[in-house]
């Protein structure tokens, strides 16, 4: 056989991971290519393009493409991976691209990465960032996720200070409503921190990083896996005991408060040990120009003792929060599957979806693509497309809306709210023996900890 067949199989094979079913061979649009009355789709193109097209093969080769995003520069890094700017070649949208190196991922970040995925595909909220399409090479793994262009809250504040007390209100309310349904749906977050709250429009955040998220059977199961931020770390964390997760989280939000409100970290060390002392000591001081509803938010969340934190409901009522109008709809978890457009009865569907079904069809995206990539959920490029025009028109029509502030409403409902903050979590700790591990010292105390496997 000569060698110039020997090296073009494999890239033809490989580039046909790419298309839309199991079915479909590069070759197949041959007869369209040769017919030029017949006009090719923008997907059909676009598909040719990716079987023949030399620059678009080569582009696909170095990495300068994955799939059917244009990858650009580095925007992030993180201790596995590091995330790129993309442009979908069809929507012409923009994605962050998540790029981890399978060669460096042991069996415990596999693992961590797994759940990372199974657990963005569980969720779906206006306030949590979204996950489009995974796809994946001999050497890599991607994640393509929602672009929040505006930068992380960590960043904001290093450079322009603290916030003030109305936006501190709009963008905790929204942390407040992602962890909320996070906490409702069995899934804890324990990594809550300036760096993971990004910016998708000047007032619009989104709560980031699932890598150490992790799902419960039910609120009081015992966790003891030390992951995170040492500064947002709760005082159990630092015992080398087991833990229950939701008042991780809540603990976590405090310290995320008080550096919004103050512009510094309420704990804070050369060392985790000197962190540690520090956490466990509850040694904080509250600058006096914090707002006293605001104060007492931020005492009722850091409690030493779990079992005496702010609830989230408790804060949802809290003197602080009242004025602000956070309510919305959170769109059902089926909407994510395009299998739904095809499955649905006449006048099922809703205006948001029958937009993107309009705009699927104009792309070439038909029904039988839809049906024959049912099963591969998020590691389709046809889910990858929907979700993207999806969250497309949702935004165009408000769906991310930025809490509003008003003044004090008198409304029974939330007014009942108040209730709730001078009581206490019913649930009991219960006792776990976890192996003892030693702590490390970190350059800076924002440094993320060692992990180590739950």
């Amino acid at each position: 056989m000569p060698a110039s067949t020997i090296q073009v199989s494999p890239q033809v094979h490989r580039h046909n991971l790419y298309t839309l079913t199991d079915s479909s061979e590069c070759g197949a649009e041959k007869e369209e290519e040769e017919d030029p009355s017949k006009r090719l789709t923008p997907l059909e193109k676009l598909t040719l393009e990716m079987c023949k097209d030399e620059n678009t093969i080569k582009e696909l080769t170095v990495g300068k493409r994955v799939g059917f995003y244009k990858v650009h520069g580095q925007i992030g890094c993180g201790n596995f991976s590091k995330v790129k700017l993309a442009i979908h070649a069809l929507t012409k949208d923009k994605v962050a691209i998540k790029i981890m190196d399978k060669m460096r991922l042991d069996l415990q970040t596999q693992r961590m990465l797994s759940r990372e995925i199974s657990n963005m595909e569980s969720l779906y909220h206006p306030n949590l960032l979204q996950l489009y399409e995974v796809l994946e090479t001999p050497s890599r793994l991607y994640l393509v996720l929602e672009f929040a262009g505006g930068g992380e809250l960590h960043t904001r504040i290093i450079s322009g200070g603290k916030l003030s007390d109305r936006e501190s209100k709009i963008v905790f309310a929204q942390v407040l409503s992602a962890v909320k349904y996070m906490h409702e749906n069995n899934i804890i977050h324990r990594d809550l921190k300036a760096e993971n709250v990004l910016y998708a429009t000047n007032s619009c955040i989104k709560v980031a990083d699932f890598g150490f998220s992790k799902r419960v059977k039910n609120h009081n199961q015992a966790l003891d896996t030390f992951c995170g931020s040492p500064p947002y770390a709760a005082p159990e964390l630092f015992k080398d005991e087991s833990y229950i997760g939701p008042p991780v989280d809540v603990w976590a939000m405090g310290v995320l408060l008080f550096f919004m409100v103050t512009g510094s970290l309420p704990f804070r060390a050369d060392t985790v040990a000197k962190l540690r002392q520090s956490v466990l000591d509850g040694a904080y001081v509250l600058p006096t120009w914090v707002s006293a509803p605001c104060q007492r938010l931020i005492r009722g969340i850091l409690k030493p003792e779990p079992l005496e934190r702010c609830a989230l409901d408790q804060m949802l009522g809290c003197e602080w929060l009242l004025p602000v109008e956070l309510f919305r709809p959170i769109p059902p978890l089926y909407q994510l599957n395009p299998i739904h457009l095809v499955e649905a009865d006449p006048g099922e569907l809703d205006r948001d979806q029958e937009e993107v079904k309009g705009i699927l069809e104009k792309l070439g995206v038909t029904h039988e693509h839809i049906l024959n990539n049912q099963g591969k959920r998020v590691r389709s490029p046809i889910t990858g497309v929907y979700r993207i025009l999806l969250h497309r028109v949702k935004r165009n029509r408000g769906a991310e809306f930025v809490p509003t502030i008003s003044g004090v409403v008198k409304d029974p409902k939330r007014d009942s709210l108040r209730a709730y903050r001078n009581l206490r979590h019913s649930s009991k700790l219960p006792s776990f023996n976890a192996e003892s591990h030693s702590q490390q010292s970190v350059q800076k105390p924002w440094a993320v900890c060692k992990q180590y496997s739950n």
